[in-house]
């Protein structure tokens, strides 16, 4: 019996990104398009500087996201609130009630970029987390511990069993998503959750193991946090993406930085993988051979772990062999330059977006 032909296009349900950086300022303005031209909404994180902590502070930067948008674009964000040992309940359950808080974002003390002011100890936030497990409101993780003397490619299975387990206890009624997952573990403990625990999983850590950040020397742009793991981890992130499993579904943790914040002394973590995006999960799924569940991946389970509904409108990928620049200029509202590196900067993509029709039906 002769192989079926691979497909030459794809028609999707136009997706979501359920966790992206788009920062702040010039940087706003230059990157913001390469998300909203493909995703419909997108959860936005919240850790700016100062980070998104009040109702007023989310109004006021979704209405900056909103003016920096292409013209004639149609995109929403949805904004998090930036969880302190402070917080107040009453502050997240207006923002919720009020349609501004999507979500609450937990960063442990220093475990990223703009995380200084996270949480120092997880069980202040009990009556926060009683708060959102009242309302219906998901609490989203950062999953890593920062104790210095925790192996840096170990601290996400560290978390799991100091902090997520026992949090997941005294909370039965939680909505969390893991986020970012890197690790076998996670893989495995996201699967015995059940409904109220899911995760969401990068194009890049289904690409790279930790070895691309030493291939010739120190590369900064496949450095990101958390960091890539072992090849047998990375191999049960695409096993677990591409199950059609409705816990997983499709996060980037695209977070750019210019070309010269990440050649840096101290160089920033963060990949900017947001303009080619959908195409390098395209490009996994069909290694996997399982091409027909990339809808479902991004499309589907994150509007319904979310209670949102799904998108109306469709996007096509093409079979067109493109190389990804190795540099990309985007501009700022301004007309400023802002050089930055893309994922997959240098390599030949066989996937490409093309528009949808006006109408949102397939051509």
């Amino acid at each position: 019996m002769t192989a079926a032909a691979p497909p030459e296009r794809l028609v999707l349900r136009r997706p979501d990104d359920w966790h992206v950086h788009l920062r702040d300022g010039a940087l706003l303005q230059a990157v913001v398009g390469a998300t909203a031209r493909v995703f419909a909404r997108a959860i936005v994180m919240p850790n700016l500087s100062p980070p998104i902590t009040t109702v007023e502070d989310a109004r006021a930067y979704r209405s900056r996201i909103l003016a920096a948008l292409p013209d004639g674009c149609g995109f929403t964000p949805l904004l998090t609130h930036y969880l302190r040992d402070d917080s107040d309940p009453r502050e997240i359950a207006r923002g919720f009630a009020e349609g501004v808080f999507t979500a609450c974002k937990l960063y442990p003390a220093h475990a990223t970029t703009n995380a200084a002011a996270g949480v120092r100890e997880i069980t202040s936030l009990t009556p926060v987390l009683e708060t959102m497990e009242r309302i219906g409101m998901p609490l989203l993780l950062h999953g890593e511990v920062t104790d210095a003397e925790v192996d840096i490619f170990d601290r996400e299975a560290v978390f799991i069993e100091r902090h997520l387990r026992p949090l997941l206890a005294r909370h039965p009624g939680l909505k969390v998503v893991f986020e970012h997952i890197t690790t076998a573990e996670a893989v495995a403990f996201v699967r015995q959750g059940g409904p109220r625990l899911a995760a969401t999983i990068t194009p890049h850590h289904l690409r790279i193991n930790r070895n691309a950040m030493f291939n010739g020397g120190f590369r900064p742009d496949f450095y990101c946090l958390p960091v890539a793991k072992r090849e047998r981890h990375r191999l049960a992130l695409r096993a677990a993406a591409t199950s059609g499993e409705p816990c997983f579904f499709l996060g980037t943790d695209s977070a750019p930085h210019p070309r010269s914040a990440k050649e840096a002394a101290c160089g920033c973590a963060g990949i900017f993988n947001a303009p080619f995006a959908l195409e390098s999960y395209a490009l996994t799924f069909e290694e996997e051979g399982a091409l027909d569940r990339l809808e479902s991946f991004a499309s589907v389970h994150g509007p319904r772990f979310y209670g949102l509904p799904e998108n109306t409108g469709t996007i096509i990928l093409r079979r067109e062999d493109h190389l990804v620049p190795s540099r990309l200029h985007l501009n700022d509202a301004a007309g400023r330059a802002v050089e930055v590196v893309p994922f997959h900067a240098g390599e030949l993509l066989p996937w490409r977006l093309a528009p949808a029709p006006p109408d949102g039906e397939a051509s």
